[in-house]
């Protein structure tokens, strides 16, 4: 008797670890991923959040962690899709005075949302290798929360819609900008945090931790009706990642829930420190039963 293929709508961007996936080197006999997200899997969490659009699909880890403490009803599976230092995605403009981090108390520092995911680590770096006290920022940002329960702190302040970070930043209205791949690459631009690729260095060395971007996660109904679709899709995950390792850099977040055990329960603590969640969660409970055990 034929096996029915399970067809998931999945949110799930092009990036070296899923290419093998999307082009078809990777598939599975029981499920089919259709990948109907956009190019730019972050213009598609609100409606994996807000809405039933899809089945599957990658989260930007501060993004999942606060559905999680809402109640929304996805599960991770235990393979980061992206991950990097962060180090390097604060700047300021050198056409002004040189500064470095303490600098930015009392100041204005620009983010696209306050709840974005390298404002989360950039912050965290700040504040416990640095001294900084993030209270004493004011956070300019452009947009709300994927999840619409969270509000954002009282210290920050919503730009017109549309605003460009950088070219407030020459204009002075920001003392520094928090991006990531987007950052401009401008001979004005400076790093705030010194030699920022050394510090990265240093602090992997001592914490042995890569910062998780973003995560894969499964609707929760899916997780409990199909459990064989969900191992396949991690190992189509797997296999897809392995297609890519010439292409991964030498440092990237690891497989399996133990080993980024110690990367989740940061996020975790320093998302609650930054009032990103309303109460602190155990990573445990990100996983199911099925999920925790995938890769050990």
């Amino acid at each position: 008797m034929a096996t029915t293929m399970l067809k998931l709508r999945t949110n799930l961007a092009d990036y070296p670890v899923t290419a093998a996936m999307r082009d078809g080197r990777v598939t599975s006999p029981i499920v089919e991923l259709d990948f109907c997200g956009p190019k730019a899997a972050n213009n598609a969490f609100k409606a994996m959040l807000r809405g039933e659009g899809y089945d599957a699909g990658e989260l930007a880890i501060i993004t999942y962690l606060q559905a999680k403490a809402y109640g929304k009803p996805w599960t991770l599976l235990p393979i980061p899709i992206s991950g990097r230092f962060q180090q390097h995605c604060i700047a300021y403009d050198t056409d002004r005075a040189a500064i470095g981090p303490k600098d930015i108390e009392g100041k204005k520092v620009g983010v696209r949302t306050y709840a974005q995911t390298t404002g989360l680590w950039v912050r965290g770096v700040l504040q416990h290798e640095y001294g900084v006290d993030l209270n004493k920022v004011t956070w300019m940002t452009i947009e709300d929360a994927h999840v619409s329960e969270f509000h954002e702190p009282g210290n920050c302040q919503r730009l017109p819609a549309g605003s460009n970070l950088p070219q407030l930043l020459y204009d002075g209205e920001l003392t520094a900008i928090m991006m990531g791949g987007d950052m401009p690459k401008d001979s004005r631009i400076a790093t705030l945090i010194p030699d920022a690729k050394a510090a990265a260095k240093q602090w992997y060395e001592r914490e042995h931790v890569v910062p998780i971007n973003h995560m894969f996660t499964v609707h929760d109904d899916v997780v409990r009706a199909h459990p064989e679709a969900v191992r396949e899709i991690f190992r189509m995950l797997v296999e897809s990642r392995a297609a890519a390792a010439d292409a991964l850099p030498d440092i990237f977040p690891p497989i399996g829930l133990e080993a980024n055990r110690k990367a989740l329960e940061l996020a975790i603590e320093w998302s609650f420190e930054q009032r990103l969640i309303p109460h602190r969660l155990t990573v445990d409970e990100l996983f199911t039963d099925l999920t925790a055990g995938l890769g050990a």
